[in-house]
C-alpha cells in the first residue's frame, strides 16, 4: 500500500525543497510564513487545552532571531493576541531589531500595530522571570550552525530557567544539535518535518512533535524512506460503506489471550477491536473468564479455553482455534496471555501454522514466536519488548522477522517494514498508562481483519487513529485524571472530526 504521508527530510534537503516550491518570490514566502505562524498559533491553542484553556490574560514570551523562523513566531504571537484581547507579549530580539530580515521586520510591524500597548521588547530575559503561559521559540531556523556563545548562551540558559507553562518551538528547538538548546514541550514542524526532530537522542529537547502542513507536497508528494503520517491516512474509514455490505463483508478477527493473572488486557483489546469497524470479533480466553467477559462485551463471540493450573491457555485447547480458523480473516495473539511455558509453546505452534495475517502483542513478543511460520504479521512492541525481539543495529534496519511490520510504541510512534518507515505525531503522555497498548493492538488487528492484504495500512491507520483519540481525550479531560477505558469513547470523535 502507498500509505499517505509527507517526506521527512534532512535540513539540507528541506532547504532545497522550500526553494523549489517558493523560489525567491517574496509574496509566496510571506504567504507561507503567515500560514506557518497561524498554524502554530492554532495548534498551540489546541495543545494548551491539555493543561486548561489558554488564559484570557495570557503572558507570551517570544524569542526572535533574524530570519523567517522569527517571523513565524511573531505571526503566531499576533494571531494569539488577536484572539485574546487581554493577553500580552514580551518579544526578545536576540540580535536587535535592526538585524531583522525584511519579512521578519514586516511580521514585527504587523504585531506591534495589531497589539499596540500589549507588547514589550528586550534583548534578554531574566532567568527568574515569569511565570509565562507560553514560550514561542523563533530564534533560529533549521539553518543554525553551532556553537552558540556569549550573550546567546546566557539567553538560552535564562529561558530554560524561566517559569513557563508550555514551551513551543517553531520548526525546530533553537540550537538543537549544538552546545545549548532552548528546550521545548512541543515542536511545531512548519512545512517539512526535518530529520533532527525525529532523532530519539534529542527527544528531551524536542518534546512532542506536531506537523504544520503548508502545502509543500500538494503537487509533488516527494520521495523519502521516512514519512510523517497525516490525518488523511484515515480517509478510507470516513467514507460511506457499501449499503449491500453485512457483517461478513467486514472481516472476522480472532483474538487469543488472557489469563487469570492478567484478565483485563484481552478485554481491552476486544473493546478496541469492536470499535475498529470489523464485522465480527471472536475471542478465545481462559474458560473461567469467558462468561464475565461476555457480560462486559456481548458484541464479541467468547470461546472458553481449557486452562493450565495457573490459569493460562492450555495446549489441549488448540483444537478450538483450528476448528474455526477458516472463518477468520486475521488473528491477534498475546494480550494478557502470560508467559507460562505451556502457553508460549502453544503460541509458537499456532503462529507456525497460520496462513492468515497475525498481530502479535505483549507476551507473544518473543523471538521464537515472532519468527515462526510465514504468515504476514504486525508486531506491536514498546522499546523493552522491541529490544527482546530485534535483529540489526537501529530501528530503521532491524527486522524481528522478514517482511514484518513493526509498530514501535513510544513518544513518537514509528511503523517500519523493509527499510520504509512512517511516524505518527499524534498522542502523548495521556497514553502512559496500562492498557492503552492493548486497545491499540485490538484496533490495528480489527483494521487488518477488514483488509488482510494491507498490513502497512492497518498499522499506520491504527497508530494515527489511536493517537488522535488520545489527543482529544487529553484536551477534554487532561492528562492525569483519566482511565484507559476513557480512550475508547474518543475513537469515534477522532474518526469523524480528525485533528489539527
Amino acid at each position: 500500500m502507498n500509505v499517505p504521508g509527507h517526506p521527512i527530510l534532512t535540513c539540507e534537503d528541506a532547504a532545497a525543497r522550500e526553494r523549489a516550491v517558493l523560489g525567491d518570490d517574496e509574496s509566496r514566502i510571506w504567504d507561507a510564513m503567515v500560514r506557518a505562524g497561524r498554524g502554530v498559533a492554532g495548534a498551540v491553542q489546541e495543545d494548551f487545552r491539555e493543561i486548561g484553556d489558554f488564559p484570557q490574560e495570557g503572558r507570551v514570551l517570544v524569542l526572535v532571531g533574524k530570519g523567517h523562523n522569527g517571523g513565524d513566531a511573531l505571526i503566531a504571537a499576533e494571531t494569539l493576541l488577536s484572539r485574546f484581547p487581554r493577553a500580552t507579549a514580551q518579544v526578545v530580539f536576540a540580535f536587535g531589531q535592526r538585524a531583522l530580515r525584511p519579512l521578519a521586520a514586516r511580521a514585527w510591524r504587523q504585531l506591534s500595530h495589531a497589539a499596540r500597548g500589549r507588547v514589550a521588547t528586550s534583548r534578554s530575559v531574566a532567568s527568574n522571570s515569569g511565570p509565562w503561559d507560553l514560550l514561542l521559540d523563533g530564534l533560529f531556523g533549521f539553518s543554525f550552525r553551532p556553537p552558540a556563545n556569549g550573550k546567546l548562551l546566557d539567553l538560552i540558559a535564562a529561558v530554560n530557567g524561566a517559569s513557563v507553562r508550555l514551551r513551543a518551538a517553531v520548526d525546530l528547538p533553537s540550537g538543537l544539535g549544538g552546545n545549548a538548546v532552548v528546550r521545548a514541550d512541543f515542536t511545531y514542524a512548519t512545512g517539512i518535518v526535518k530529520s533532527p526532530a525525529i532523532d530519539g537522542t534529542r527527544a528531551g529537547d524536542v518534546g512532542r512533535l506536531r506537523y504544520i502542513d503548508l502545502g509543500f507536497f500538494d503537487r509533488d508528494p516527494g520521495t523519502s524512506r521516512l514519512r510523517i503520517l497525516t490525518p488523511e491516512v484515515l480517509e478510507p474509514l470516513r467514507r460511506l460503506r457499501d449499503p449491500q455490505s453485512h457483517k461478513y463483508t467486514h472481516g472476522n478477527l480472532f483474538i487469543i489471550g488472557g489469563s487469570r493473572s492478567f484478565p483485563g488486557a484481552v478485554l481491552l483489546a476486544v473493546e478496541g477491536a469492536l470499535r475498529s469497524g470489523v464485522g465480527l470479533v471472536t475471542a478465545f480466553v481462559p474458560e473461567s473468564l469467558a462468561a464475565a467477559f461476555a457480560a462486559r462485551a456481548p458484541a464479541a463471540i467468547w470461546v472458553g479455553w481449557p486452562e493450565t493450573p495457573s490459569g493460562g491457555l492450555a495446549l489441549e485447547g488448540a483444537h478450538l482455534f483450528h476448528e474455526r480458523s477458516v472463518r477468520s480473516t486475521a488473528v491477534l495473539l498475546g494480550p494478557g496471555m502470560s508467559r507460562e511455558p505451556e502457553t508460549l509453546a502453544f503460541a509458537k505452534d499456532l503462529v507456525a501454522s497460520l496462513v492468515k495475517p497475525v498481530v502479535m502483542d505483549a507476551d507473544a513478543l518473543r523471538p521464537d514466536i515472532v519468527r515462526a511460520g510465514k504468515a504476514p504479521r504486525i508486531v506491536t512492541p514498546h522499546m523493552e519488548e522491541y529490544r527482546r525481539i530485534l535483529v540489526g543495529d537501529d530501528f530503521h534496519s532491524r527486522e524481528p522477522t522478514k517482511d514484518a511490520v513493526v509498530l514501535l510504541k513510544g513518544r513518537l510512534t514509528g511503523i517500519t517494514r523493509a527499510r520504509s518507515g512512517w511516524f505518527s505525531p499524534f498522542g502523548g503522555p495521556v497514553l502512559a498508562r496500562g492498557g492503552t497498548g492493548d486497545v491499540l493492538a485490538g484496533l490495528v488487528a480489527g483494521l487488518l481483519a477488514q483488509h488482510p492484504e494491507d498490513p502497512d495500512g492497518a498499522a499506520c491507520r491504527g497508530a494515527v487513529w489511536h493517537g488522535i483519540a488520545a489527543d482529544l481525550l487529553a484536551r477534554e479531560r487532561g492528562q492525569v485524571a483519566v482511565c484507559t477505558t476513557d480512550l475508547l469513547d474518543f475513537l469515534a470523535p477522532a474518526l469523524r472530526a480528525g485533528c489539527r
